[in-house]
Order: structure tokens, then C-alpha cells, then sequence
């Protein structure tokens, strides 16, 4: 896979039973770039430990006076150089290839998991741990596959520049091959304390995320009652519970790179002086030491290799955790063989109920919910489609899922959820295309394009579109519309949406103010045209239209998060002050004169009526 290529057409199916099992699926799915990496990694290193070689046949030449070899050594350093170059070059090209493409599956599975769980994901995973798990966790998981290559082929190198130094100078080549491996797992004992202060180090900075994003989601009523300070004091001492760690956890880190440092310059000196000594006793050549020395010196380049792949894996590992922690989640409770499972993906049928406000829209009937703030409609139409949504007063997810006829919603795989609930919000999304395509949807095929958009009352739309059409016919199906209906006025979009709910035609219908932009007398017919073509169907309308509300077979008046009144639209309208506040704007002053109004022309009523008795 190369960058171009990306997205993948199929990420596949993550192990995530464990992070490590996680990591190593996502090496395993990437062999390929892997194996590319890795040939290139190990022409770079084998470059660059052959230059201990040619420098030490070229000092021995120059001690020999031999030009012929001096010559040699010099073509041999050429060519070790090229090879140094094209290596170090392709390694990192494909190196961070792997790494991007790493990054980008996890990305995708993410994606993925979140648009299947829809709102049921907040539920279940706190947001700054999504937050945490799709930004710095995919980069940290992508740094251990990049760096895996890269340390395959520096311990390839180190194994193989070991056993060449036995071949080539065995005395001083033993010295290497003991004292190579203790360097190369001298940290290991360090690396558990190290994997668990950054562990806690992340632990805290997810919980500061969290905060933060509670906190600016919650910022509107903070300020409302004041509470900006305690919130900033309580991010700022979060804040710095994160900077202590983090220090504590760079204060292991330093030690181990420090342990790096120093075994390395031990084992110089050791050669050195060994070494030497070698050499006043006539048992090696000056070219020798030189080789062997310079090749330990070059050794130190792998083996930081070592330093940084513990270092990326005792990142990764808790990125990976926590990354198939969230995959592993399942938007239904059936496991796939379980024979609920099928009886999950059918559409259920029944009533439409709400459990955080108690709204119950009962199947086969057009029920229209008031809400004094705008901000909770729209909130609990997105709830009752099964979307996740948040309260606005706290920014946290609503916990409950909405039922239908005793389902969950969040226990249907998402096809079938979103098939049986429609959400039309009050702001819909026409894409551009013809009307003909724009009305092309998933649909029951019980209800033509035709009768939708006459019952939405599109005649004037489809007279404008005629007009506009370049089409010889003068089709408005044929008509192109541009982007986001941006050539069609606010209420002709909302009436062309209507349209194309309408062909839907789903289980359960929910409208958020479908009229909000045309005037009262399309407003009398559009309402009258949904109630005649969803007869028999279970349609919820959000509104405070008087139009609306009396042609709604039940009204449902939600108050400060909870049902408050059902009825009939002119009963409700009767008996109950808050409803009529809110339908017909009345302030409470003009509330109570009213009602005083309405007790006076009853008491004026009373003689009236006793006269008529008793003339009859």
C-alpha cells in the first residue's frame, strides 16, 4: 500500500483482544511495506558497518606504502557511501510510509466503529478518551510499526558485524560480542518503570483533556452561574498533575539514554586499551585496531535503535490498548451467532418512546411535540433518531437510548436503526444534482415522488424549476439543483426535504420544524398533506405552529427536560398557561389578563344563562 493509494478499500478486522495482539495485526497487515523497509534498512546498516573495513584497509595501506590498496580502500569507501545513501534514503521514504499508512487503517477503524456505534460510542467511552484515542494514540501506534523495520535491520546488523569481527580479529572480536548484547539489554530491567510512569503520565493528560472538553462544552452555563474560575482552577491543577508526571517520566527516560552513553564509552575504552596492548605486542596490525574500533564506534548507531524501539513500544502498547478497547465495542448486545442476532436486524414496530423525557408517540399516529427551548428539540429529535446527541445545559451525552416497540435503538445494528427512524433536522442538506436524483433514495416504494411532493406543497418549486430547466421538455425532475439548493429560497428547500422524507417513507418519521420558512397558508397544507400521506405511520413534528399543532392527532408539551402536558392542541391551549406561553408568545402578564378576561365573561355569563332557564 503507498500513499497514493490510501484510503484502504477494506481496513479489515482488528485483533483486539489485547493491545500487543492489536500492534501485531497491524505489522502483520503491512508485511509487505515491512519487508521493503526492512531490505532497505539493511543496505543502509551494512553501508555504514563496512566503513570500519575500507578505512582500516586504507590505513594499513598507507603504513604498507601500498597505493595499489589505497586505491582500493577508496572505491571500497565509494561504494559503501552510495550504498549508505540509497539506503538511508529509500529507508526513510518507505519507513514513514509504513508509518502513514498505519496511522490512516487505524484512522479508518475508527471511523468505522464510530459510525457504526453512532451514539451509543459516548455512552460507553468517555469523549476525551475518543478524542485522545483518534489524534495521539494513532500517531504513537504508527511510530512503533514505522520503527519496527528500522530495528530489525539494526539488530540484523549487529549480529552479523559481531560474527564478522570473530572471523576478522577473534581476540578482540569476542570482547565485541560479549559486551555488544549487554548493551543492547542493559535498559530492559528500566523499561517496566519507565512503561509505567508514562502510562501515568497519559492516564492524567486524557483525564486534562477530558476536563477541558466537558469544560468548553459546558462554558455557556458556567458563565451563567459563575463557575469559569472553579473549572480553570480545577483544568490548571489537572494541568499540572500531567507536567509532574511527565517530568517523572523523562526522568526515567533520561537514565536509561544515559545508560546508553556510558556502557558504550566502557566498552570503547575497554577495546582501546585491549586493543592497544595487542598491538605493542605484535599480535594484530595498527589496520586492525582501526577497523575494530571504528566498527564499535559505527555500533553505536544500531543500537539506538534498540533505546527508541522500547521507547515506541512502551508508548504504543497503552495507545494500542486503548485504541481496541473502543474497536472492540459492539453497537448491539448479540454476539454474531447468537440467533437473537437475526431477530436484532428486523425492523421492529410499535410506539416511539423517549425514556430521559417520557415522550411517548404512539404507532400510527402524528404526534407534535412543543418545547419551549428551541436548543432541547432539537436535541430530543436527534435522541429519538438514535444519534448522539448532548445536553445542552451540561455538553455531556444523553445516557439513555430511545425505544421502539421496547427496542433500544442502540441494540439494532445501525442499518437497521437508521432505517427505521428518519431525522429530518431544521436545517437540511440538499446535495447538488437533479430533483429526479435528489428524490433517487432508499425507500419503501409505497409512496411515489409525486404524491410526496405534492403533499409538501412543491408546485411553486417545480414551476420555478421548469422554468430553469435547459431541458427541451421544460422536466423539473430534470432540473439540476446546485449546491445546498443555493438557487432555491429557504422555505422551497425545506418543502424539496420534506419531499424526499416523504418518499422515505420509514417506520418512524421526525421532523424538526419541517416549516419554519414558508408562510401560514403553505404552512395550513403542508401540514394537512403529511398527515394525509403518513396516515397509518408513526410521525413525530416538533413545532409550535398552531397550523401544525391542530392537525396532530396527540400534542406533547416537554417542560424544562420532561413531558409536561398531553392533549389535544385546543384543549391544551384551553387549560394549560405554560403551553399557551409557548405557542401563542403570550407574556405572563398578558397570560393572567387573558384568564381574568375569560373569569369575567363567565360571571357575566351566569345571569344571562338563568334568565334564558327560566324563560324556557
Amino acid at each position: 500500500m503507498q500513499i497514493r493509494d490510501l484510503p484502504y478499500p477494506d481496513p479489515g478486522v482488528p485483533d483486539v483482544r489485547s493491545g500487543p495482539r492489536f500492534l501485531y495485526w497491524l505489522g502483520r497487515n503491512q508485511l509487505g511495506g515491512q519487508l521493503k523497509s526492512l531490505s532497505w534498512g539493511l543496505l543502509h546498516q551494512f553501508g555504514v558497518a563496512g566503513l570500519p573495513l575500507g578505512v582500516g584497509l586504507a590505513v594499513q595501506a598507507v603504513v604498507d606504502r601500498s597505493g595499489s590498496r589505497l586505491a582500493l580502500a577508496a572505491g571500497l569507501i565509494a561504494l559503501l557511501g552510495v550504498a549508505v545513501a540509497l539506503g538511508d534514503t529509500m529507508l526513510h521514504r518507505t519507513a514513514v510510509t509504513n508509518w502513514i499508512t498505519a496511522a490512516a487503517r487505524v484512522q479508518q477503524l475508527l471511523a468505522r466503529k464510530t459510525a457504526e456505534l453512532g451514539s451509543a460510542l459516548t455512552r460507553r467511552v468517555a469523549a476525551g478518551e475518543v478524542v485522545a484515542v483518534s489524534t495521539g494514540d494513532v500517531e504513537k501506534i504508527g511510530w512503533f510499526v514505522e520503527a519496527l523495520s528500522r530495528f530489525a535491520a539494526a539488530a540484523l546488523t549487529l549480529v552479523v558485524v559481531c560474527v564478522g569481527l570473530m572471523v576478522y580479529q577473534p581476540a578482540l572480536g569476542i570482547v565485541v560480542a560479549i559486551g555488544v548484547p549487554v548493551l543492547a539489554l542493559a535498559v530492559l530491567p528500566l523499561l517496566p518503570k519507565a512503561t509505567r510512569r508514562a502510562d501515568a503520565q497519559r492516564e492524567k493528560a486524557g483525564k486534562a483533556t477530558e476536563l477541558a472538553s466537558d469544560t468548553v462544552a459546558g462554558l455557556r452555563v458556567l458563565r451563567g452561574i459563575g463557575g469559569e474560575d472553579l473549572f480553570l482552577g480545577r483544568y490548571r491543577s489537572a494541568s499540572q498533575e500531567v507536567r509532574k508526571a511527565a517530568v517523572r517520566s523523562a526522568r526515567m527516560w533520561a537514565l536509561i539514554s544515559a545508560v546508553q552513553v556510558l556502557l558504550p564509552g566502557l566498552l570503547l575504552i575497554t577495546v582501546v586499551v585491549y586493543g592497544a596492548k595487542l598491538t605493542l605486542d605484535g599480535r594484530i596490525a595498527v589496520g586492525e585496531l582501526v577497523t575494530v574500533y571504528s566498527a564499535v564506534t559505527l555500533l553505536l548507531y544500531p543500537l539506538r535503535h534498540f533505546e527508541e524501539i522500547a521507547m515506541a513500544y512502551s508508548f504504543s502498547r497503552p495507545s494500542a490498548k486503548r485504541a481496541a478497547r473502543v474497536l472492540a465495542l459492539e453497537r448491539t448486545a448479540y454476539a454474531p451467532g447468537d440467533p437473537a442476532a437475526s431477530a436484532a436486524e428486523e425492523t421492529p414496530a410499535g410506539d416511539l418512546y423517549d425514556p430521559a423525557t417520557g415522550l411517548l408517540a404512539p404507532a400510527g399516529r402524528l404526534t407534535a411535540v412543543v418545547c419551549g427551548d428551541p436548543d432541547l428539540a432539537g436535541v430530543l429529535a436527534e435522541r429519538l433518531g438514535g444519534h448522539a446527541t448532548t445536553d445542552p445545559a451540561t455538553g455531556e451525552a444523553a445516557p439513555p437510548s430511545a425505544l421502539l416497540g421496547g427496542v433500544a435503538l442502540d441494540d439494532l445494528p445501525l442499518i437497521t436503526a437508521r432505517g427505521a427512524v428518519l431525522v429530518q433536522d431544521k436545517d437540511p442538506v440538499l446535495l447538488s444534482g437533479t430533483l429526479s436524483e435528489l428524490l433517487d433514495v432508499p425507500a419503501s416504494g409505497n409512496v411515489a415522488a409525486a404524491d410526496a411532493l405534492d403533499a409538501a406543497q412543491c408546485d411553486d418549486v417545480l414551476a420555478a424549476l421548469a422554468q430553469a430547466s435547459t431541458d427541451s421538455t421544460d422536466d423539473p425532475m430534470r432540473t439540476r439543483i446546485t449546491e445546498r439548493g443555493r438557487s432555491l429560497s429557504g422555505g422551497q428547500r425545506q418543502r424539496l426535504a420534506l419531499a424526499r422524507s416523504l418518499v422515505t417513507d420509514p417506520e418512524v418519521l421526525v421532523l424538526d420544524e419541517p416549516t419554519s420558512a414558508v408562510d401560514s397558508h403553505t404552512e395550513a397544507r403542508v401540514a394537512a398533506g403529511v398527515k394525509r400521506l403518513r396516515t397509518g405511520r408513526t410521525t413525530v413534528v416538533f413545532a409550535s405552529s398552531p397550523l401544525l399543532l391542530d392537525q396532530a392527532d396527540r400534542v406533547v408539551l416537554v417542560h424544562e427536560g420532561e413531558v409536561a402536558a398531553v392533549g389535544v392542541h385546543r384543549e391544551l391551549l384551553r387549560t394549560d398557561a405554560r403551553y399557551r406561553a409557548v405557542v401563542t408568545r403570550e407574556t405572563d402578564a398578558e397570560d393572567a389578563a387573558s384568564a381574568e378576561s375569560a373569569r369575567a365573561m363567565e360571571q357575566a355569563d351566569v345571569p344571562v344563562l338563568e334568565e334564558i332557564e327560566e324563560s324556557a
